[in-house]
Formats: C-alpha cells, sequence, structure tokens
C-alpha cells in the first residue's frame, strides 16, 4: 500500500527540498508522484535532457524510504516545441489553433507529438530504468479532460478519412449504403470529400458521427498504447498507471479501452471542485469510484485525492473537518488500494494558486495535515484488508457507443443517461449493497443482477452474451431506449424494438415519446405491486406485453392500455423492461424485489451512512462511513459528523 502525495519540486526554491521530504516523511508517506509535467525541466532545449533535480529528489525520497510514481510529462509540451512546430497545437470546432498555454494543447494525431514523445519518454526511462525506488510510471495526465478529447485540425480531418477508408476496405459505396448518404443529397464519390462533424446547419449524419466518436477514442488510446509500449520496451517489467479524470463517462473515448494495457488504473478524486455548491452525493462519488474499479474489474489507486479548496479561476468549497479524510475512507471502502493526496503544498504561483494543498503557501501545518497524517496511520492497519478484490452481485453496465448515441441524438432535453444510471444505482447504495460499474466488453459470470441502462446500440455479441446469463439463472434490468439501433447508429428496418430482446423481454415498444417533464404521468402497480403507485417521466415506451408478467401501468388518459414495467420469468432467471424514467422511490421498491429475488444480503443504515465490507481469509473489515455533517447511526453503531470507523471482522 502506498501512501503519499503529489509533489512538484520544479515549482519550488530547491533550498526547500530536503525540508519538504523530511515533513512528508513525518506525515506518514511512504511514496511521492512526480514529475508530470515537468518537459521543460528535464529538456530546456532540443535533444539536451537534464534529470538532476529529479535524481536528488528520488535520492531523498530513497534516503527516507518514499517509494516514487514517475509521469512521463507529455500533458504539458514545452514552449520551444509549440514555437519551432505550431502544427502540433490542436484546433477547436471552428477552425482557431489553440494557443500554447495551460495544458493539453497538442493534437493526438500529430506526427511530431509522437517523434518528440518517443525521445522524452525513451530519455527519461533509459535515465531512470532499474532505480529501485520508482514503484511506477503513470503515461502522461488525465487523457480527454477538459475538452482535449476534441480537434479539427487539418491532420484530425485526413486520419478520420483515413479511419473509414480502413474501415469500408476502400469501398465508398459500402460506406454509403450503410450510412444512408442518400439523405440530404450526402452521397461520396471518394473518401476525400468526407467532411469533419464540425458545426453545419441542422446537423451531420448519426451514422458519420458516431464514427468520429470512435475516432476520436481511437486517437487517444493509440497515443496511450504508444507510452505503454516505448516503456515496457525501455523497462521491462515497469508497473505502468494512467490518472483518469473524472467524468469519465462524458468524455469522446472509451476509458475501459485506454486501460486495457495498463496494470494499474488510478483515479483523480474530486468530490466537489471550482464553484461547486456543496460535494456531490454520496451515492455519485460512490458511482465514479465504482467505475474505475470496473475500468480494469480490479482495485485500483488514487493518485490525487482531495484534501484542501480546489479551482482554477474559481475558488471552491472547502471541505468540512473530517470530510475529505472520509472521502478518502469511502475510495478505500471501494476498492482503492493505494491513495496519494493533492498537493503537497498549495502553488503560490501558476494556474493552479486555488488548489490548496495539504499545507497552504503558509507553509504551516495546519488541520489538514494532522487528518491527513491521522488517516495514514489508520489505514495502515488494514492493508491486508484493502488489498482484497470488492466482490459484487450486482453489475451496472456501459457502453461507449451506446453513450455517444446520445450525445449525438439526445432525444429528449431532460435525458441524462448517467443521471439515469446513477439513480439505479442509488437504489443499491442505499442498501448498503456493492456494485460493479462495468463496459459492455466485461464478462458477466458471477453476477446475480445485471442493469443494462440506455444501451441504445444493439449488438448481437453482447445481446447473446445477456441472454446466456439470464438463462443461467441471472436477473437482467433493461430501460427505455434499449435496443433501439444498429452498430451504425441507424434505426433498422423491419425491427420493433427492444431489437434483439422481444422473445426475451416478452414486450415490444408499440409507439415512445420523449417528455419534458421528469413526473410526466402516473404509474401504478399490478400484481405483486397492486396499490403502489409513482410517477414517470422524460422518456416512455408504450409496451405491448406477450408473455411477460405486468407490475406497472400507465395511468393517463390515452395510454392506460399500456405496460409501464414488465418482468418476464426464464427458469431461474428473469428479465425486468423499464419503460420510463420512474421516480426514485419508485425505482428503489422495484430494485428491492430484484435484490430479493436475487438472494443479496442489503444493510440498513440512515441516509448518508454507508456500511461496507472489505477484505478476505487474511484481513476482513466492515467499514462504517458518515456522509454527513451531523450525527448518524448504522443499527448500533452511532456515527459523528463525518466520522468513519473500521472495525476488524475476523
Amino acid at each position: 500500500m502506498l501512501l503519499g502525495v503529489d509533489y512538484y519540486p520544479e515549482q519550488w526554491d530547491p533550498a526547500l527540498m530536503e525540508a519538504d521530504l523530511d515533513t512528508m516523511a513525518e506525515l506518514g508517506c511512504n511514496g511521492i508522484r512526480i514529475g508530470e509535467f515537468a518537459w521543460h525541466r528535464m529538456e530546456r532545449e532540443e535533444g539536451v535532457y537534464d534529470f538532476s533535480l529529479f535524481d536528488r529528489v528520488i535520492a531523498g525520497a530513497k534516503e527516507r524510504g518514499l517509494k516514487v510514481i514517475l509521469g512521463t510529462p507529455t500533458a504539458a509540451i514545452p514552449a520551444w516545441l509549440a514555437h519551432k512546430h505550431p502544427e502540433i497545437l490542436s484546433e477547436f470546432e471552428d477552425g482557431r489553433k489553440r494557443v500554447f498555454g495551460g495544458r493539453h494543447v497538442y493534437c493526438f494525431n500529430s506526427p511530431v507529438l509522437y517523434e518528440y514523445s518517443e525521445k522524452i519518454i525513451r530519455a527519461m526511462v533509459s535515465h531512470f530504468r532499474g532505480e529501485e525506488q520508482v514503484a511506477a510510471w503513470q503515461v502522461d495526465n488525465e487523457f480527454g479532460h477538459e475538452g482535449s478529447d476534441m480537434c479539427f485540425c487539418p491532420r484530425c480531418h485526413r486520419a478520420f478519412q483515413d479511419y473509414l477508408r480502413e474501415k469500408f476496405s476502400g469501398d465508398i459505396g459500402r460506406l454509403n449504403e450503410a450510412y444512408g448518404t442518400v439523405f440530404w443529397s450526402q452521397e461520396y464519390n471518394c473518401f476525400e470529400e468526407i467532411p469533419l462533424p464540425a458545426e453545419t446547419i441542422t446537423t451531420h449524419n448519426p451514422a458519420l458521427r458516431l464514427s468520429w466518436e470512435r475516432f476520436r477514442s481511437k486517437s487517444i488510446v493509440d497515443f496511450m498504447d504508444f507510452q505503454v509500449r516505448l516503456i515496457r520496451e525501455t523497462a521491462p517489467g515497469a508497473l505502468i498507471l494512467h490518472d483518469f479524470p473524472g467524468g469519465g463517462l462524458d468524455k469522446h473515448v472509451d476509458y475501459s479501452r485506454a486501460a486495457k494495457n495498463l496494470d494499474v488504473a488510478a483515479y483523480n478524486h474530486y468530490p466537489v471542485w471550482g464553484g461547486q455548491k456543496e460535494p456531490l452525493a454520496p451515492h455519485e462519488t460512490a458511482f465514479e469510484l465504482d467505475y474505475v474499479r470496473g475500468l480494469k474489474r480490479q482495485n485500483f489507486w488514487i493518485t490525487e485525492a482531495i484534501m484542501g479548496a480546489q479551482g482554477h479561476d474559481v475558488t471552491g468549497y472547502l471541505p468540512r473537518p473530517g470530510q475529505a479524510k472520509m472521502w478518502s475512507y469511502q475510495a478505500m471502502a471501494h476498492g482503492c488500494d493505494s491513495l496519494f493526496y493533492f498537493r503537497y503544498r498549495g502553488a503560490s504561483k501558476g494556474a493552479e494558486q486555488f488548489c490548496y494543498g495539504i499545507l497552504d503557501v503558509d507553509n504551516v501545518r495546519g488541520r489538514k495535515f494532522w487528518e491527513v497524517q491521522s488517516f495514514f496511520a489508520d489505514i495502515r492497519k488494514y492493508e491486508r484488508a484493502m488489498k482484497a478484490p470488492v466482490e459484487s452481485f450486482v453489475a451496472i453496465v456501459y457502453d461507449y457507443d451506446s453513450l455517444a448515441s446520445f450525445r449525438i441524438q439526445r432525444q429528449s432535453v431532460l435525458l441524462d443517461c448517467h443521471g439515469e444510471m446513477k439513480k439505479l444505482y442509488k437504489a443499491f447504495f442505499d442498501r448498503n449493497v456493492p456494485v460493479d460499474v462495468i463496459p459492455a466488453e466485461a464478462c458477466l459470470a458471477g453476477y446475480r443482477a445485471v442493469l443494462l441502462p440506455q444501451m441504445i446500440i444493439a449488438k448481437q455479441g453482447f445481446q447473446e452474451r445477456v441472454k446466456q446469463f439470464v438463462c443461467a439463472g441471472g436477473t437482467l434490468v433493461l430501460t427505455y431506449r434499449n435496443a433501439v439501433k444498429d452498430t451504425d447508429n441507424n434505426l433498422p428496418f423491419g425491427e420493433r424494438v427492444p431489437v434483439g430482446y422481444r422473445e426475451l423481454a416478452g414486450v415490444s415498444v408499440a409507439e415512445t415519446e420523449s417528455l419534458q417533464a421528469v413526473h410526466a404521468f402516473p404509474v401504478a402497480g399490478e400484481g405483486r405491486f397492486a396499490g403502489k403507485t409513482g410517477y414517470g417521466g422524460i422518456f416512455r415506451d408504450m409496451l405491448e406485453v406477450s408473455d411477460a408478467e405486468v407490475l406497472y401501468r400507465y395511468k393517463d388518459a390515452f395510454y392506460g392500455r399500456y405496460a409501464a414495467v414488465t418482468r418476464k420469468q426464464h427458469g431461474r432467471g428473469a428479465v425486468y423492461y423499464l419503460g420510463c424514467a420512474l421516480d426514485e422511490a419508485t425505482t428503489a421498491v422495484l430494485m428491492g424485489q430484484v435484490l430479493e429475488e436475487c438472494g443479496i444480503e442489503t444493510t440498513l443504515s440512515d441516509e448518508g451512512v454507508e456500511v461496507v465490507v472489505r477484505g478476505g481469509r487474511e484481513q476482513c473489515v466492515r467499514m462504517f462511513i458518515n456522509h454527513n455533517g451531523f450525527p448518524a447511526s448504522a443499527g448500533e453503531v452511532e456515527l459523528g459528523a463525518f466520522e468513519c470507523r473500521v472495525e476488524e471482522t475476523t
């Protein structure tokens, strides 16, 4: 277990380094993270490499027993490179070139980027190869963050055309047929005629736009894999990670694919940022942690944990005493097994002056210092439990293509796919049931319940795996806007929704509508749910039932004959279909039924109190985490505001 801080020695007077390292040791660190934004300090002039500053830092770390995460510095290119090769800079959608400054301003399809990145990475890894204090290498920083996942430059345009040429084996006729370009006279005579899907009047072809989303993802994944290969070639056996930012499901890159060749997926965890009035809700921070764990379906690291207020131009909310420490316990509860705080000391200069650290620029030990020190001392006692994998019987499955399809055609101004996922997730979180948030490519074996919210793209191979899961006794939950489109983002001709699932679910969608209200219409329970009422909205499918049980029906003037929620039994398995966006209470009732049927144990606690079991045979603990700024309890365990308690169970 590595516990430490993010340190930027290049930003400080070298005379501070020895005292800084002593303070880190006093804090309880056994690791530091360095180097990720220091390209110019390593290569002030082209081809002239100087790693002496980091040699000194690593030597000092070694004296104090501190392991090191070294970052490749490619996230922030040096000014001399942008000056010599302005073509390396990416472009906005309107054709304006991004100017040097900030970070991640490069184009992922730039040959210059690859050329100079290879030089600095080979030089750096060769220099530090064999250094025993280097515990891991971090590739770049937060790929795809802050809009860097998009570029509309001429290189990207040509690369996109080449991507489509390869996809269709050079046959432009096949592309025209697959994309339906006859619509609005968009047929192409050659691949060179294909535009970028930049702003136009009305909108571009949805199939073309989905290909663009896939291309953007591939552009970033290729650069990630390129760096990973370089490090492995130069330092075989090196442990390699990447620090993924929050909001991964919003990015124009499939982080699950980006993580494929890494040894560890790491996460930069900010439950509150900038001008947010208050932090994310407890179930939302938990969802993000479970999503990162699901990238590789294994434990992960936190490379940036919040302790002070954060913000670039807008100062952020200051975590209350004990609150940031509580978020660190929550991270450990959800599968983190190494954690670094951002940052050791807040910056006095540069764009992140208001990203406060454990120490502020006054360099005085205060409350935040003592909180970190106490967390490090406490969590170390449970290292064996934290190293064990998280066991979940419930999975929420997402699909990059489907999320991209909704970015392209939102269909309802109120539809928030991630919000719908988190509403389903909350029904399990509130009962203290662990959940995996996994990509569609992941194996479904071992789960008892699998939820597929808004997986609009129907993929035959995935659907076959889903059917096998149900036939093996699993419970499947489908939602509205599921299996509506084919893999080219088109509506399949002659098929009724849910495409490929009609027999499995026992329903067909007769008609569908988008609503402009969250609680747009009432629903009423039938059979086992008789007497229960609720509301639906955002979207609704009018469900015609063939051989499924009706659980809820629409109760408004025009559509009362249609089912809203159904269930079909398949031997020991079952399939639920949620035909609309249900209110939170009704969603909780239905997911409670799923848990009961699946025999999954639940634990009662006050709202905002998590109870999590972590560990295995060597050590097992029960963690009680109070997210509330006031006392609350879980059964007989009473907790103070933001208090966390860890109890060994074996």
